[in-house]
């Protein structure tokens, strides 16, 4: 998988709480009868593409045992770790991503509820 974004470029998006950012793979411009599809056309419900950042995960809510109400206390936020990491690739439904472009390219902010599978490959980006 070639990017043309910089690593710098990458590490100034910061997803919140659930949400993935996907690299979409290039879907089929072509159907299985041999007609050329405009790019607007959504063929398929479902989409693939490449996870490139992830959220920190759901909120949890906090653990701690306030004795009085005015005792409160503030505390670190913790989260619930998503199954998505950085660099797996995500089948997803289509519907639930928003689109942006960034340097001329496409990408997809995708609430990880809409993953509908991941594949990991260890050895894909060495």
């Amino acid at each position: 998988m070639q990017l043309s974004i910089d690593q710098k470029d990458i590490d100034k998006f910061i997803m919140i709480g659930d949400k993935v950012l996907i690299k979409p793979k290039n879907p089929q411009s072509q159907t299985k009868s041999g007609l050329y599809l405009p790019p607007t056309v959504q063929q398929e419900k479902i989409q693939s593409g490449y996870i490139i950042k992830v959220g920190p995960g759901f909120p949890l809510p906090s653990q701690s045992e306030e004795h009085e109400v005015w005792e409160k206390k503030e505390g670190e936020v913790h989260y619930l770790p998503l199954q998505a990491h950085e660099g797996d690739l995500a089948v997803f439904l289509q519907n639930a991503a928003y689109e942006i472009n960034f340097n001329d390219e496409k990408f997809l902010i995708v609430p990880h509820s809409a993953i509908l599978m991941l594949m990991r490959d260890e050895g894909l980006f060495e």
